[in-house]
């Protein structure tokens, strides 16, 4: 069984294009936060000397920053995506919702 009005809704040209710029935006973040990460677990694999290298005259290691740096860059590739779903996804969503239910 399915609903007449699900199947409206993805009939709808406004819907296909909505899913065609989530998934790219999605895919993409996606890549970027496996590129990060994997990056920062290879530098550990491979050059665990370059991350033990202290900054400055502290006990602090390049590694510290750089892991944080991972943490902040998920931080901001969610608030990519969500502020763009805000702006964007969410006006051609009530746009379509209104195009399907008159």
């Amino acid at each position: 069984m399915t609903d007449p009005l699900v199947q409206k809704i993805q009939s709808h040209p406004g819907y296909l294009e909505l899913r065609r710029r989530r998934n790219s935006l999605g895919i993409g973040l996606t890549l970027l936060m496996l590129l990060v990460y994997y990056g920062f677990i290879a530098l550990i694999a491979f050059d665990k000397a370059l991350l033990s290298r202290p900054i400055g005259a502290g006990v602090t290691t390049l590694g510290v920053p750089l892991g944080m740096g991972v943490i902040v860059f998920t931080i901001v590739i969610t608030a990519v995506y969500v502020r763009r779903a805000n702006r964007e996804f969410d006006a051609i969503n009530e746009s379509i919702l209104k195009d399907v239910s008159k």
